[in-house]
């Protein structure tokens, strides 16, 4: 086969970005940097970026990127696997190759997502280890004349300095602790505590699971572990070790989400407060709480087959009746009963020290006034 044609493609894919550059700076008035060359920062927040920009594949960035990154892919999954296997064969063809794509997709970016940019656009911009997939592009849009940073070390150091911080930041922390019941309203108090200016970890909104077979929200899609720890070190950073950092006690898993060990082991010697609320209560509590069960009855009775080896086939089925019949009160009421209060307990005993220190909260109901009123006032004293 003739390389003619092929090198032909090459070029009218060179030509085309670089007509791309010229056009931009006539249009805008820029001139590139002094050197025309990108910055380079360990930083993943970086001061003065306008936006951070993950150039690896869709499959990458949706394992884990930097929390607020944009994915502008300078190739997709199947190129970088073509890519890789050449390359891992012969460095030079991969890099022809892998060139040529990565040319082509920078220019259709510029063209499609950052010819409207100011001059004042300061993007940083990393790959899986600052290798030529994020140089290109940084090299380029410094061509153009943005003030552009590339990550030092790429997602590999990003990653790395997202476990050291979760290892050395959380164990320093001093955590409090909200217990109870499932629908003792953990997660309405602790959100309020949030509104009073309280440093809070929500480790549910972070695993996109409310921590509980019923929590499996039909409509949300959990992150991955290693999106969820980023998103935690974020957390970790902002707070100040000198003030508690309240959470709501957990399992060590949520739902296909661990917490990591340096948090978990914090988590289970914390002072905790028990909130002691009526069933009544807790059951109105849950029926708002998860109104997606109400439109999706038929899934709700599918999840409930993983309790069948916990609960017996005939307790399930009963349960099932229920919703049928649109007893949603007397079958919350039922569960909590037969399934998740035995659960607490048993886990309580399993991940709480015994020495720790608890106090008991009484909750009348989860109105607002109570919440304000009578609940946060025993917590923050």
């Amino acid at each position: 086969m003739s390389l003619i044609p092929a090198m032909h493609e090459h070029c009218f894919k060179f030509t085309r970005l670089f007509s791309h550059l010229r056009s931009f700076n006539r249009q805008n008035s820029i001139h590139t940097n002094q050197k025309g060359f990108p910055k380079r920062t360990k930083d993943p927040l970086q001061a003065g970026v306008t936006e951070v920009i993950d150039v690896r594949t869709p499959a990458e960035f949706k394992e884990d990127h930097i929390p607020g990154a944009i994915n502008l892919p300078v190739l997709d999954d199947k190129q970088r696997v073509k890519v890789g296997t050449l390359y891992s064969k012969s460095p030079f063809e991969g890099r022809k190759i892998g060139g040529g794509l990565v040319t082509a997709k920078i220019g259709e970016h510029i063209e499609n997502y950052f010819q409207h940019k100011p001059i004042d656009y300061t993007p940083l911009i990393y790959c899986w280890r600052a290798g030529q997939r994020s140089m290109s592009m940084a090299m380029v849009l410094s061509q153009i004349g943005f003030d552009v940073y590339q990550l030092e070390g790429g997602y590999k150091h990003y990653r790395q300095t997202v476990r050291e911080n979760i290892e050395t930041v959380a164990p320093l922390m001093n955590y409090k602790m909200i217990s109870g019941l499932t629908g003792s309203g953990k997660t309405m108090i602790l959100k309020k505590l949030g509104e009073h200016n309280q440093q809070v970890i929500d480790l549910e909104e972070l695993a996109k699971h409310k921590g509980s077979i019923l929590g499996i929200d039909a409509d949300t899609t959990q992150p991955k572990q290693k999106y969820m720890e980023s998103l935690l070190s974020l957390e970790l950073s902002k707070f100040n070790s000198e003030k508690p950092v309240w959470l709501e006690s957990e399992s060590r898993n949520i739902g296909s989400i661990t917490i990591p060990n340096a948090l978990f082991s914090k988590m289970k010697t914390c002072k905790r407060y028990v909130l002691n609320t009526p069933m009544e209560e807790r059951v109105k509590h849950l029926l708002t709480e998860y109104p997606y069960w109400i439109k999706y009855p038929d899934r709700l009775k599918h999840i409930l087959t993983i309790l069948e080896k916990y609960c017996g086939k005939r307790l399930v089925e009963y349960w099932r009746d229920l919703i049928d019949q649109r007893k949603g009160e007397e079958f919350l009421e039922s569960i909590l009963v037969n399934h998740y209060d035995t659960t607490y307990y048993s886990s309580q005993k399993k991940n709480c020290a015994q020495r720790v220190e608890v106090v008991n909260i009484d909750v009348p109901n989860l109105s607002e006034e109570t919440i304000y009123n009578v609940i946060i006032p025993q917590l923050l004293e």
